[in-house]
């Protein structure tokens, strides 16, 4: 029987190793393709994957047990739940890759896409451009349909012009724009608060007028501090929780 293949990652040493591999591996499950094998590699396959211990790998994969991701079956191995819940809220702990699952796993529709002016809010992002890529998405709920969030994206023009929207589809833009496009990521600065659903976002995600939403900004930065994405991204407010996890040194 064919094994999933996960995609691999470069460790950092900072955080737990575990919970790396264990996010790592979350976004290439929910990220998976209707026609990709359940069944994973045994840990020791997936320990050499990575570059870690079977322990630690171990480690990984209760993480996503425990959430419901995969079950263990003794001397069949671990198989991906078909029909897991995606909506599922994921531990951050400063990994890029905690970003990619907690985006992975929805149905995704380009709504629109083109060039415009640099909003006024994002002014401070973008000081050296003028103009800017856009792309508006609307993900759902695989199983239901129902909508969960609507999301758009300014990215820099150089960046946007290898990107392929069959890739948007699939992946998040942050994992298009490392894996994909080849961007060097140092970090994603996040804000989330509450507001109320306008119009557009009433309509997009069928929710009441001025109804809750979850309201989220996330810039990523290159190694020598430019942005290269800006994500606004509204959420229903009765679908999704953010939980930041800080642990000791």
């Amino acid at each position: 029987m064919t094994s999933f293949a996960p995609d691999s990652i470069v460790l950092n040493r900072k955080l737990p190793l575990w919970y790396q591999v264990s996010q790592s591996l979350r976004a290439s499950i929910l990220g998976r393709r209707p026609q990709d094998p359940l069944r994973l590699p045994t840990e020791e396959q997936l320990a050499g994957h990575y570059g870690v211990s079977v322990l630690t790998m171990r480690q990984a994969l209760k993480e996503l047990e425990d959430e419901g991701l995969i079950t263990r079956h003794r001397r069949r191995g671990t198989f991906i739940e078909p029909d897991v819940r995606r909506g599922t809220p994921v531990r951050l702990l400063g990994s890029v890759d905690a970003i990619v699952a907690q985006q992975s796993g929805m149905a995704t529709e380009l709504l629109d896409h083109g060039k415009a002016p640099v909003p006024a809010e994002l002014a401070e992002c973008f000081p050296d451009v003028d103009e800017v890529a856009t792309y508006h998405r609307l993900r759902s709920d695989e199983k239901t349909g129902e909508p969960t969030n609507h999301a758009r994206n300014y990215v820099r023009p150089e960046l946007a012009a290898r990107i392929d929207l069959e890739d948007l589809a699939r992946w998040p833009m942050t994992k298009v724009l490392r894996d994909v496009v080849g961007a060097d990521i140092s970090r994603i600065t996040d804000t989330v608060e509450a507001r109320l659903a306008d119009p557009e976002t009433a309509r997009l995600l069928q929710v009441p007028l001025l109804s809750p939403i979850l309201h989220y900004t996330g810039v990523t930065y290159d190694t020598g501090g430019r942005v290269l994405d800006a994500a606004v991204i509204q959420y229903r407010g009765d679908r999704f929780s953010f939980t930041v996890t800080l642990e000791a040194t």
